[in-house]
């Protein structure tokens, strides 16, 4: 059977397949695994969600579950995987819970994990709470039946924690901000005018249904146009549960997650606070970065795709920056998972105390044409031994030297092969990339 967490808890159709039964189960066996590994009290989980209408249903399992394995619960309501990873260790609880699908459509939903400290949970104890939901087990009854209480402080704590993050004021900025009609709808708005930005808010109205719809940082298209129409200095972009952000400069273009990295690399290294002078990205980080940081003397470790690997390389090499070209930041010395708030604020902060604007500041990096092409194969390890490809990749990569990149990924849920280049100009990409891509195919 395949594995029930992905990379990124669990996820799916809400009520197809996850299911409250489903989410009341795993709720109770992450409360007994932890149980399990730490007898000297009752455990303590925190449970918060986006607005998506199926999180009030799935909430209502996953509270009861943990409760009917023994566990007190403190339910946070509606806020950003950020606020209740730190509030997990602000709160001294054991597990956090986030009901959230991220950047999904509406009708997904899905089950995020952290454990004690706000960290994202080792693959080993996954697989002992997916274990633990064939087991046989015998619950607590009477005063053993977990409590929950409500914490009506929850967005506060978070906000002081982003305030007391930021190194310097911004008052004298404006700001449209996108909340994707998602988690980020209320905290954003409140913590970036609180920092002293003027914000203008734009689908944060969320319904339960109009999450990242047409919004958010799937789609920046309406957030170049408002900041364009408002004069602002910048954009911000969240996906629904803001774990990251996209940005936008003052004349509507947009500045990704490799750009952000690069702006915020060199105001840690100029500050001291680049722990080791390096920085972590993954393999699909444009090449522009790589060159931006080779020029200015910092380190670029890669890992592979997803940000969860990020922090693994960011935890065990005990470094100050990573992310990922979608968005996904992480700043360990404030926070123990992507955070999009934050990462706006530490780009807005470097914005007012410079005195540049986010164009200037995003220009210390070029971000060369990057081609990603999906080629449906019939056998992805016979790509990955073929001759014909390991020479197809070698004769581009000749020809494209220092200056473009090639990568060949298998997917890791699909029948395909992704191929990206990179090179100086879009057409050189686009016609090495459908070239492999033809060599790829005819090898499977």
């Amino acid at each position: 059977m395949a594995r029930l967490f992905g990379t990124d808890g669990v996820r799916g159709l809400a009520n197809e397949e996850l299911t409250p039964e489903l989410a009341l189960s795993l709720a109770a066996s992450a409360a007994r695994v932890l149980a399990a590994h730490d007898r000297s009290h009752r455990p303590v989980a925190v449970v918060g969600r986006d607005p998506r209408a199926s999180g009030e249903m799935l909430e209502a399992a996953v509270v009861a579950g943990l409760t009917s394995a023994g566990a007190d619960v403190l339910r946070l309501g509606v806020l950003p995987t950020p606020a209740v990873a730190y509030l997990v260790g602000s709160l001294e609880a054991d597990l956090g819970v986030m009901i959230s699908a991220s950047h999904n459509p509406m009708p997904d939903n899905g089950i995020k994990l952290f454990a004690a400290g706000g960290h994202k949970l080792p693959d080993g104890i996954e697989d002992e709470i997916e274990a633990g939901l064939a087991a046989p087990v015998t619950r607590p009854t009477g005063i053993g039946v977990g409590r929950v209480k409500d914490v009506p402080d929850a967005g506060e704590r978070y906000t002081q924690h982003l305030l007391s993050a930021t190194p310097h004021p911004l008052a004298g900025l404006r700001v449209v901000v996108d909340c994707a009609n998602g988690a980020s709808s209320f905290a954003a708005p409140e913590v970036y005018r609180k920092a002293g930005a003027e914000v203008i808010a734009i689908h944060a109205d969320p319904d339960g249904v109009n999450i990242n719809e047409h919004c958010g940082s799937n789609h920046p298209d309406a957030l170049r146009a408002a900041v364009v129409e408002h004069g602002a200095d910048l954009g911000i972009a969240h996906d629904g549960d803001a774990d990251r952000c996209v940005a936008v400069d003052a004349a509507g273009e947009l500045i990704d997650g490799d750009q952000i990295m690069a702006v915020l690399a060199l105001a840690l290294a100029e500050s001291g606070e680049l722990t080791k002078n390096t920085l972590v990205a993954t393999v699909m980080s444009n090449l522009g970065l790589h060159l931006a940081m080779r020029a200015h003397d910092i380190n670029l470790v890669t890992t592979a795709v997803g940000d969860r690997y990020v922090l693994e390389e960011l935890r065990a090499s005990g470094l100050a920056l990573g992310g990922e070209q979608s968005g996904h930041v992480v700043l360990p010395a404030f926070a123990t998972t992507g955070d999009g708030l934050l990462t706006a604020l530490r780009v807005m902060s470097r914005m007012a105390a410079t005195g540049k604007s986010l164009a200037d500041l995003a220009a210390v990096m070029n971000r060369l044409p990057q081609v990603l092409v999906n080629v449906p194969v019939a056998d992805k390890a016979a790509v990955a031994v073929s001759a014909a490809v390991r020479d197809a990749v070698g004769a581009v990569e000749a020809e494209l030297g220092d200056e473009g990149r090639v990568l060949l990924r298998p997917s890791g849920t699909e029948q395909l092969v992704r191929v990206m280049v990179e090179a100086p100009a879009h057409d050189t990409a686009q016609a090495a990339a459908d070239r492999l891509a033809g060599v790829v195919s005819s090898a499977s």
